[in-house]
């Protein structure tokens, strides 16, 4: 059994002050995918996961203090691929790839578009390259596990009071059809083959005392390719670990 995780931590090393390297130790996740590191590796103390076990591979954006991704795993992968060999996105550190065998594992922080305007057409660009670029990768390597911080809610029940929030970024109809799309590609919400019921969140605003009221949205994800479900043996949402505004998911696969 390979027990995989997903976190974004809001900034790696805010993320280690709250207790993250003691949660890790105690959780002992075979592979962590990690977005929103907002650190170069070197700006942080890697014993700290060299000590419990885990080889360390980055993608960080070349702006500093912002996006970035780290995955951190037990078994030194057969190959890693950063980015996308597409500078635009390749710049904020946004696509970082892990592979064991025939499996393929992608890390993914898609961009928020919550500040309007030409993030919101920076982000369905990038919906629609990343859809692309999975596609292509797909025929090659169709054993695919895709997770990270998707920042879009698929449905109504993934969000608190839907009817609030028609018009926010992460919950628009062109967002959430690309993810219908995405859906009918060949992938499935890994989540809800095991669980069904609403007020299943991921991710909860800083403001208003969201989470204590769990006002929250379903933005994190691990979406698998069809030759992969059979190996899935679970799939939850861990709201009680709090280093950040998110919590992490995780799934349990058959080697």
């Amino acid at each position: 059994m390979r027990k995989i995780y997903s976190y974004n931590v809001n900034g790696i090393r805010a993320a280690i002050n709250k207790g993250f390297v003691d949660w890790l130790k105690k959780e002992d996740p075979d592979i962590v995918c990690i977005q929103e590191t907002k650190a170069r590796e070197e700006q942080l103390e890697t014993s700290v996961f060299e000590n419990l076990g885990y080889h360390h591979y980055w993608h960080s954006a070349q702006k500093k203090g912002y996006s970035g991704l780290l995955i951190l795993c037990k078994t030194k992968p057969d190959r890693i691929v950063i980015g996308m060999n597409n500078e635009k996105y390749d710049s904020e550190g946004r696509v970082l790839r892990v592979d064991y065998g025939d499996l393929s594992i992608i890390n993914v922080y898609i961009p928020s578009g919550t500040t309007g305007g030409l993030r919101q057409e920076f982000k369905m660009n990038f919906l629609e390259d990343f859809h692309k670029f999975i596609f292509l990768l797909k025929k090659n390597r169709p054993n695919l596990i895709v997770t990270g911080d998707f920042n879009i809610c698929h449905k109504p029940i993934d969000i608190n009071h839907p009817e609030r929030h028609k018009k926010s970024s992460g919950f628009l109809p062109e967002e959430r059809a690309w993810l219908d799309k995405w859906e009918a590609s060949g992938f499935t919400d890994s989540f809800r083959i095991f669980n069904q019921e609403a007020n299943q969140y991921s991710w909860w605003s800083y403001r208003a005392n969201s989470r204590v009221k769990n006002l929250g949205w379903r933005i994190d994800y691990f979406w698998i390719s069809s030759p992969v479900i059979n190996r899935l043996k679970s799939a939850v949402i861990l709201p009680d670990v709090f280093h950040s505004d998110h919590c992490p998911v995780s799934i349990v696969l058959e080697d």
